[in-house]
């Protein structure tokens, strides 16, 4: 099979996506001019240590502890001291091996280190593939928060090599579909049609199946991403369709590995479409397509499958999502839906319209 490449078009500093079988193997060669001799510093999990120590060639390696605790102020201070303490320089490259935690703490620490070194990030889930190590968004968590603290720093190479998939629970893989997903609702009615008769093959893990679903997700993150780098038109915040509900279900359940972010997620997308209809923008029929197709392939639709207990106090969480990025000026922006395919966002939401959709999605 016959790789494919999404190029990224950010104004100061392109990029391309490779996307096939075997991409790791050619590590050396697909690496920019410009960073062919540059000294090499390694991140990666307990999980992902096997393909670093495969394409590292003993050079400094960093093994950060697997899971979203990691994303933590004391482990982007450990990982800084450590890159400082090997005599990492200007002309260094941090290349970030495994999820979306990974590639998060790696990108934000590389922005950071000596204001500011290259990047490469080489994600080994789906969920990562589709999403974090696209776009330049890096940070960590806080008490506070997902993701609020951080910086946009862009990648100067991503490598999604689709056979370290196969090494993938099939729960991570049914998170990263969550994601993918997500792009024909928000944006591409033709992909969402093709995944309702392809979605099996991609959680399947066939290969072409699972390269398209990549390559497409990647094509429409590229191009949002070209257009509002920095989230400042609009235009990219499209892409956090069912984000504001999933980021308060996380916060909720505390980071502690029990809910994976895509399944945050694929709950919080139900959400944003309950909520659509509930304010009259979008036709209930795309509720029930949507859940359909959720239910065929087993992912999570409800709020009850996500660990979140029958009597937690939903204007509570409604309150929490204040904490969100996406809140400005005593307002909550909310992604939402037109139609499958076309979404807008509205912050012109009430407290009684979320806990009505909380209670309804339960």
């Amino acid at each position: 099979m016959l790789n494919d490449f999404v190029d990224v078009d950010v104004l100061d500093k392109p990029y391309k996506i490779h996307i096939g079988e075997g991409v790791l193997s050619d590590f050396n060669s697909l690496l920019p001019e410009n960073l062919k001799s540059a000294p090499l510093f390694f991140v990666c999990d307990e999980n992902t240590q096997v393909y670093a120590k495969n394409i590292s060639g003993g050079q400094p390696l960093y093994v950060v502890k697997a899971g979203e605790d990691s994303k933590s102020f004391s482990e982007l201070q450990n990982l800084v001291s450590w890159a400082l303490d090997n005599k990492i320089d200007r002309h260094s490259v941090l290349v970030a091996i495994g999820g979306g935690v990974i590639g998060d703490l790696a990108g934000f620490a590389a922005s950071i280190i000596l204001r500011g070194i290259s990047v490469i990030q080489i994600p080994t889930t789906l969920l990562a593939m589709v999403d974090s190590s696209v776009g330049g968004k890096t940070g960590i968590n806080s008490s506070h928060g997902k993701n609020l603290i951080g910086a946009f720093h862009q990648p100067s190479l991503v490598l999604c090599d689709l056979d370290v998939l196969k090494t993938l629970p099939e729960r991570e893989i049914k998170a990263g579909y969550a994601e993918v997903l997500k792009y024909g609702l928000l944006g591409n009615e033709i992909f969402y049609a093709w995944l309702q008769q392809n979605g099996q093959d991609v959680l399947d893990l066939k290969p072409e199946a699972v390269k398209h679903a990549v390559r497409v997700s990647c094509e429409m993150k590229a191009q949002i991403v070209k257009e509002d780098e920095r989230e400042t038109s609009g235009r990219r915040a499209l892409l956090n369709l069912g984000h504001t509900f999933g980021h308060v279900f996380e916060a909720e359940m505390g980071y502690d590995g029990r809910l994976l972010h895509g399944e945050a997620v694929s709950v919080g997308m139900v959400c944003a479409i309950d909520l659509s209809i509930r304010k009259g923008w979008l036709d209930e029929h795309v509720k029930d397509s949507v859940l359909a197709h959720m239910k065929q392939l087993g992912l999570k639709y409800k709020i009850a499958d996500i660990g979140i207990p029958k009597d937690t106090d939903f204007k509570k969480l409604y309150k929490r999502m204040f904490s969100d990025k996406k809140a400005k000026a005593g307002k909550i922006n909310f992604v939402v839906l037109k139609e499958i395919g076309e979404s807008f966002q509205s912050n012109e939401i009430s407290e009684d319209d979320i806990v009505a959709t909380l209670t309804s999605c339960y």
